[in-house]
């Protein structure tokens, strides 16, 4: 691949980017400070602060002009009426778009015990939303074996619109785990999960702040990952941006975009972003 249409790749998914956001009491201060409106924002959802945290967010991030899809938790979801509810009260304020993964609340709040029911139950209600996000796992899940993970995306094809990537920091793994999906007949287009330039005293602090929340949990339950993260010079997300690029421009492979983990890192991930959009824009 030239060096000209790798710098348009990357420039593409960065212009695609999605950024997501734990609904915490400073996050949206931030968020209107340093990010467009045209940057599309996901709103995760914790046990520790319930749903109605994540709908307040995102309904207040959408009354500021942005795109919001908010994250539905199958595991926080009681029952199907509780989901009709909150699915009246997101088509009333316009969401398009909603991320639906299992959720860490053990045991459930009800009866979704994975995001499967839930998605059978969004498209028996008439299938409120026109896009529907569902996770992917391009390492081995740690209590899920590698052929369960992609049967569960081709079962959910019928219900969801697109795959947001699970953090993995091996290109190659991610190449090889994109095309397993289209080989088996999963066509669903792919955004690419990897956090932005995380700064590791913050990231620490805000783990501390969170407490019991979103972010300590994904962090324990992803101890290796963390470590990559806080390791000096172990992680640039620049260098695995280039390292994916060949995806962003094979067509086939329908990978269009990132999903940028900000860790509530707002202002030097936008920063970040900006910057790397110009040097692409030079390279081309």
């Amino acid at each position: 691949m030239r060096n000209v249409t790798r710098a348009t790749a990357v420039r593409a998914a960065l212009s695609h980017a999605r950024y997501e956001l734990l609904p915490t009491a400073k996050v949206e201060a931030a968020v209107i400070e340093h990010v467009p409106t045209d940057i599309r924002l996901t709103v995760t959802a914790s046990p520790a602060k319930g749903l109605d945290a994540t709908l307040d967010c995102a309904e207040r991030l959408l009354a500021k002009g942005y795109r919001v899809s908010p994250h539905l938790a199958a595991r926080m979801v009681r029952d199907r009426a509780h989901l009709a509810d909150l699915v009246d009260r997101l088509v009333a304020l316009g969401v398009d778009d909603v991320f639906v993964p299992a959720g860490d609340a053990d045991p459930p709040a009800g009866i979704y015990p994975g995001s499967l029911d839930l998605l059978r139950d969004l498209s028996e209600l008439g299938r409120p939303f026109p896009a529907v996000g569902i996770t992917g796992y391009p390492e081995s899940h740690p209590t899920i074996s590698d052929d369960v993970t992609v049967q569960a995306m081709w079962d959910k094809r019928e219900h969801a619109t697109y795959i947001v990537s699970n953090l993995c920091f091996d290109a190659g793994m991610i190449r090889r785990w994109v095309e397993r999906l289209r080989r088996r007949g999963v066509g669903m287009p792919v955004l690419i999960g990897m956090p932005g330039p995380v700064e590791r005293a913050k990231l620490l602090a805000m783990a501390t702040k969170i407490g019991v929340g979103e972010s300590t949990r994904f962090l324990s339950k992803n101890a290796s990952v963390f470590a990559r993260i806080a390791a000096p010079g172990g992680y640039r997300p620049a260098r695995l941006l280039e390292q994916t690029a060949p995806l962003f421009a094979d067509e086939a492979m329908a990978v269009n975009g990132v999903h940028l983990y900000t860790f509530n890192q707002i202002a030097e991930t936008e920063q970040w972003r900006t910057k790397l959009l110009g040097e692409t824009l030079t390279a081309r």
